[in-house]
């Protein structure tokens, strides 16, 4: 009892082991029990803010390291939105954004601030400033959809550069009440709200991207990264604040400068989700249930008043703005849906604009109160507010993305049956993880897709030597490719040579992609080295041979040389598809530099392409001109020259010249050597990867030059 009498258990709590002991189980057990009876956990959480709060049981203060984890939290949400949004999509639907991030804001604004004055009897600034909360929102609900796995949605993707202009526009809005109420509003106040705008954006977007290539390019320490990411999106929400920002702008304009930095499957990724969703939103959502006083409903008539006509209005017009936004756009309801459920949250800038204005006292009567712009009824009833809307938007979100999920679900079955089987060949312990996020990348859109991770262990070297070392590089690769939310298969085998053992494991599992790092002694007589030549002869499926000189996130473009007739290879789509998808996956731009007819191939297999990619096609005929690509290739980027094996349709005298070129002219940039794949005798399973225009394009091109029979065997 002695024991038990030195530790203090009065309330609220203030042992900060207890305190820190309660969170943690409420953020476990929470999500569970409101999942059995299908509640979003987001919900949860904020419910159980409600119960251990202030108003609740007073089982906590919402004290300073409450509000430190939370602020955290919110500005993670911001930050982890815009590292999921699709960069290329964003581009291409910014008019789109900038549409709906007018319509949800102006329509708020304009019923609320309307409804403010004269439903409710507000003067014009308080109503204005009324009008500006109902017309911002917070990205809640963002988890759900990043768990159901469609952050990269087109409704998604709108929704969240829309955010960002509402509530920018909300905030110029609360600053310019705030200098009208105070007196100092004028065109110097606009002046400098302009610059410091203009210079925190050149400094995020400029000065951000190149601090963050330099240190991704030396140092790969995870921690290290996490903590670099970490920084930089505080120090841009601190610049943000500098400029007459609010931090959660700074949050997401810092995540879409670094965006391309941080892959979406890589360590560094699942770190940053892993550390928010477990630690800082969870704590960013209770202390939002904190807020909420249950008790105002029976202080009279006044905050329950104001509380309905801001909760009809607040859902009301975000779902007209979602509405119109379907309709201009030709959008489907579920995304419709998707748009209202995003967008109707309020919490972060919402509580900003309120505590702003309950701030500021315009006099105080005779007695001595002071008269606030917005009262203490308007502080409840947005408290109220904040509940309801926050229920709202995650039941909606959370029903329209299970939808999604399950029609996308359903559209990437059909595609079953050519489930991708990437093989990645190890040989060299600092290669592991270049090779393991390449060969991660060139995975199907789907899960389904197996990775292999094989050693081979040559007659060269001992058992137990070649044994230990192999071990050790597939344990390496398991544990790097764990740290991206991945499963790698690790293959350790034993073979007369290692290019034997690479050839029969890629026919027992089936391979459909093999990738091999360039051998260390690369030069000009010994380029390809003993490992690759046979193999090349004797795999007929897509080879990468794969030389990196720095990491993958920190390349600015991927330029493509294709040799001409490479569109009647058979598995021309196939590498296509492939070299597109790592440009989408990297965030990087596609060069092509190929003849006339080869480019409108190109073009037109471009245009099946789903999704938004950045294609820029460039005429090169001349390939005994190779050498322009010296010049043309700067050290950050990747340099793909699409070959072919000897005596197949595209291949020509000048591929044969290859290892000089890249050995003595190419030797600082990081390349990937590809040999699309070819048909087996009497295979044509390959036209699974075409489509019906390519087909026959192909077909008519080959007979008008008299080899359709050399290269399509009727069976």
């Amino acid at each position: 009892m002695l024991i038990l009498s030195a530790v203090d258990l009065s309330l609220p709590l203030q042992n900060p082991v207890i305190i820190f002991s309660l969170v943690l189980f409420i953020i476990l057990f929470a999500p569970i029990l409101f999942d059995k009876i299908r509640i979003p956990h987001i919900i949860g959480l904020i419910l159980s803010g409600i119960v251990i709060g202030p108003y609740g049981l007073n089982l906590l203060l919402r004290d300073s390291s409450i509000v430190l984890f939370g602020t955290v939290g919110l500005l993670y949400i911001m930050f982890t939105a815009a590292l999921e949004i699709d960069m290329e999509e964003f581009k291409k639907n910014k008019m789109k954004s900038l549409v709906f991030g007018l319509f949800t804001f102006i329509i708020p604004l304009t019923f609320g601030s309307l409804s403010a004055f004269y439903l409710l009897g507000f003067n014009i600034p308080a109503s204005f400033l009324i009008g500006s909360m109902l017309s911002t929102h917070t990205l809640l609900a963002y988890p759900i959809v990043s768990k159901y796995g469609i952050a990269r949605n087109k409704a998604v993707t709108l929704t969240v550069g829309g955010t960002i202009i509402a509530d920018v526009l909300a905030l110029l809005v609360l600053a310019a009440v705030t200098g009208m109420t105070k007196g100092d509003i004028g065109p110097s106040f606009w002046l400098k709200l302009g610059i410091g705008c203009l210079l925190f954006g050149a400094v995020v977007f400029v000065i951000f991207p190149l601090i963050a290539r330099w240190f991704f390019k030396n140092y790969e320490n995870h921690v290290s990264q996490y903590i670099f990411v970490l920084a930089m999106v505080f120090l841009g929400s601190f610049l943000a604040e500098l400029a007459g920002l609010e931090p959660i702008i700074g949050a997401f304009l810092s995540g879409l400068a670094l965006n391309r930095f941080i892959p979406h499957v890589s360590p560094l990724m699942n770190r940053i989700d892993f550390i928010g969703n477990a630690i800082f939103i969870p704590f960013f959502l209770i202390g939002v249930g904190m807020l909420v006083d249950i008790s105002v409903l029976f202080k009279g008539l006044g905050a329950i008043k104001v509380a309905i006509v801001m909760i009809i209005l607040a859902v009301a017009t975000k779902f007209i703005a979602a509405y119109i936004t379907q309709k201009s756009f030709k959008l489907s309801n579920l995304d419709r849906n998707l748009i209202f459920g995003l967008s109707n949250a309020r919490v972060g800038a919402t509580l900003a604009i309120v505590l702003v204005g309950y701030n500021i006292i315009l006099t105080e009567t005779e007695t001595g109160d002071p008269i606030r712009l917005l009262s203490e009824d308007v502080l409840n009833g947005t408290i109220l507010l904040i509940l309801i809307s926050c229920t709202i938007s995650s039941l909606a979100v959370e029903k329209a993305a299970q939808k999604l999920a399950l029609k996308n679900e359903n559209i990437g079955d059909k595609d079953e049956s050519s489930t991708d089987r990437v093989l990645v060949s190890l040989a060299y312990e600092d290669t592991v993880g270049d090779l393991i996020d390449f060969g991660l990348m060139l995975k199907s859109g789907t899960d389904s897709a197996d990775i292999y991770a094989l050693h081979v262990n040559g007659d060269d070297k001992s058992d137990l030597t070649a044994g230990t070392f192999g071990k050790k590089l597939l344990n390496k690769a398991t544990v790097h490719a764990t740290a991206t939310a991945s499963q790698i298969i690790p293959l350790n085998r034993h073979d007369v040579n290692i290019s034997h053992g690479i050839i029969y494991t890629a026919k027992e599992y089936n391979i459909t992609d093999l990738v091999i790092g360039l051998h260390r002694n690369a030069e000009e007589n010994n380029f390809f080295g003993p490992t690759a030549e046979p193999i090349l002869k004797r795999i007929t499926e897509t080879v990468y041979i794969y030389k990196p000189c720095q990491p993958f996130n920190t390349l600015k473009k991927i330029l493509v040389v294709v040799p001409p007739k490479a569109e009647f290879e058979p598995g021309f789509l196939y590498w296509f598809t492939k070299v597109v998808k790592i440009s989408r996956e990297a965030g990087i731009p596609l060069h092509f530099y190929a003849n006339a007819e080869t480019t409108n191939e190109l073009k037109r297999a471009s245009e099946i392409m789903e999704g938004s990619i950045k294609l820029v096609f460039n005429e090169f005929a001349r390939w005994e001109d190779f050498l322009i690509f010296s010049r043309e290739l700067k050290q950050d980027d990747l340099f793909v020259i699409i070959s072919s094996r000897q005596a197949k349709i595209s291949y020509n005298e000048q591929l044969g010249k290859l290892p000089y070129y890249l050995s003595n002219y190419f030797q600082e940039n990081s390349y990937i050597i590809i040999y699309p794949r070819q048909l087996e005798q009497g295979d044509l399973s390959d036209i699974q990867h075409s489509n019906s225009y390519l087909v026959q394009a192909f077909t008519d091109k080959i007979q008008a030059v008299g080899q359709i029979g050399s290269v399509f065997k009727k069976p």
